[in-house]
């Protein structure tokens, strides 16, 4: 086995469900501080994170993703265990073995080779690890960068182990995320007997044109970064049980992904607008989530490209889809920020897995890439 498998087996084999790190933080730190990495932990409520750094001067290189994963999911529908992590057919299956854990893995093991290779490099070396990217994200990344800014440290390039690609290691990356912007509606109405809708004032009747006015909205058409806003509603509850039954209010949870082309402040305007046209009685609380953000063309963006051109031959594609990432919380702060990682395919689904060979080609990119901004 190769050390990055190795590593990854050893990180998958911790049952880390966010937010707990069940030691896959102390098993990063020690590859690090045997390598002269100087690591601060950083614990906010029950949260593990740490900040790693070898070097003193800029510019500032940053490694950054998640020691947690999500829930496994019925464990009788896995195919074997999933924190006891298994070789087949040339996968390594596990909970986390894409969604990070093959990342971090990849990551130390790149640092190993590069540090052996230049342990004069230039600039510096980082790592932002949190056991908070799958929950909440309250007490993880976001608090290392205020903790971070608040003594002057800035990250200049920072690479996220999110996966990426979609049919081959590095195919896709990730140069930007849309912004999330959730509600939760609530509609209120008179409870009341079915038989008597005159003595009642059913929410679900009142809300249903305003719903369907929202879900026609064209937000905005995107750009050249970014695809056109969407509306989702995700979850709407009503109702006591009974048949017979007028609600007294409907709550409707709802989100926006959004891009550059408009602001959060506009979304909200707009949907509060349809709401009091249509004459409701409502309250709304707004979560926003992540600002979207973009990395244009520059040093970080042309070192991953030619990384994996030179070393798997192939042209890779910028994106802005999928969901939010921790990227969001660092892009504020002037960083460069581009995402790259394994095929997605599997990521938060029973039976997850990675290409065994994959783990090192992620392992070679990231090295190749330090390599092109700091040897």
């Amino acid at each position: 086995m190769s050390a990055t498998l190795q590593l990854a087996i050893d990180l998958i084999s911790r049952p880390s469900v966010t937010p707990d790190d069940a030691g896959c933080q102390d098993t990063m730190i020690a590859h690090l501080e045997a390598i002269g990495f100087k690591v601060e932990r950083l614990p906010f409520g029950d949260v593990q994170n740490f900040w790693a750094r070898r070097g003193t001067t800029g510019p500032l290189f940053a490694f950054a993703g998640h020691s947690d994963v999500v829930p496994t999911g019925p464990l009788t529908q896995w195919h074997s265990p999933p924190f006891a992590p298994e070789i087949r057919d040339g996968h390594l299956y596990g909970r986390g073995a894409a969604d990070m854990k093959g990342s971090l893995a990849a990551m130390v093991t790149a640092c190993e080779r590069f540090v052996t290779l230049y342990p004069d490099h230039t600039g510096s070396i980082a790592f932002l690890i949190t056991s908070d990217e799958e929950g909440p994200s309250v007490n993880g990344t976001v608090k290392v960068i205020e903790h971070l800014s608040a003594r002057g440290e800035k990250i200049d390039w920072c690479l996220v182990g999110e996966p990426t690609s979609t049919q081959r290691i590095g195919d896709v990356v990730k140069n930007g995320r849309r912004g999330s912007l959730g509600g939760t509606l609530t509609v209120h109405g008179v409870q009341g007997h079915v038989a008597y809708p005159q003595l009642a004032d059913n929410p679900i009747h009142r809300a249903a044109p305003a719903l369907a006015e929202l879900c026609a909205i064209t937000w905005d058409t995107g750009n050249a970064f970014f695809p056109a806003t969407t509306f989702q509603i995700s979850n709407i509850h009503a109702g006591t049980g009974a048949n017979n039954v007028i609600p007294g209010e409907l709550e409707v949870v709802f989100n926006f992904r959004f891009s550059t082309a408009i602001t959060y402040q506009k979304l909200r305007e707009g949907v509060e607008t349809v709401l009091n046209k249509h004459g409701l009685k409502y309250t709304l609380d707004w979560n926003l989530s992540g600002h979207p953000f973009l990395t244009r063309e520059g040093e970080l963006i042309d070192a991953a490209r030619a990384a994996i051109r030179e070393i798997s031959g192939i042209e890779t594609e910028l994106s802005t889809s999928g969901g939010t990432s921790d990227g969001r919380f660092i892009a504020p702060t002037g960083a460069q920020v581009l995402e790259l990682g394994p095929v997605n395919a599997t990521i938060h689904k029973l039976n997850e897995c990675v290409k065994v060979a994959d783990l090192d080609t992620l392992s070679y990119y990231y090295q190749r890439i330090l390599e092109k901004l700091l040897s």
